[in-house]
């Protein structure tokens, strides 16, 4: 990507939305959800690759003894909505690499630096040292790769939304990686302000 992208005003509440699947409550009952999915999926064979945007999302999957075992990499910028987190888990990870992505941006060298770390094949922390890293989702997305054989799930934390054009749960929300939902992420970023 040659640009830095940013959410135009009037279409923030679009990017609000689930990617895919939402599986809503409170973190622990959406962490037993999904531990009990991906456990049978794994009895039945499947391999996996866990990709992880958000403190909150990091913080109880690597918590976890089964769901840490996927995880390849997280992307967090220590802070959630009710302030700072910590995080004491560096040790779990073969790199960490900081970054700066500015609130309701997607800047145009994470690009490069997200398909250089999918490659490495490390457990990579990608900490956002100024800025979020909600939207950075949709780059990771769109860089990781279809692969036969195992299935690269992204996660990220859904927060509640109460606005007058939609009404979310709170919850997670699960991303397979295909070529469906890569063309939905290219949409979102067609939409997006190119500066």
């Amino acid at each position: 990507m040659d640009y830095n992208l940013r959410i135009p005003w009037e279409k923030r509440y679009k990017f609000a939305e689930p990617l895919d699947k939402l599986i809503a409550g409170t973190r622990e009952n959406t962490l037993e959800v999904v531990t009990n999915l991906f456990k049978r999926d794994v009895k039945s064979g499947e391999n996996f690759n866990f990709y992880i945007v958000g403190d909150v999302v990091t913080k109880d999957f690597l918590a976890n003894l089964f769901l840490s075992s996927f995880v390849k990499m997280c992307i967090i910028d220590e802070k959630t909505q009710r302030g700072h987190i910590n995080m004491d888990f560096e040790d779990f990870f073969e790199e960490i690499i900081e970054f700066q992505n500015p609130k309701g941006t997607i800047q145009k060298e994470c690009w490069v630096l997200l398909r250089t770390i999918v490659k490495s094949k490390k457990r990579t922390l990608f900490k956002i040292t100024e800025g979020e890293e909600d939207l950075l989702v949709l780059p990771l997305i769109l860089e990781l790769p279809i692969e036969e054989g195992v299935k690269n799930i992204v996660f990220y934390g859904q927060p509640p939304i109460t606005d007058s054009k939609l009404e979310i749960p709170e919850g997670i929300v699960i991303v397979e990686v295909n070529a469906t939902i890569q063309n939905k992420v290219k949409e979102y970023i067609n939409i997006m302000e190119k500066f």
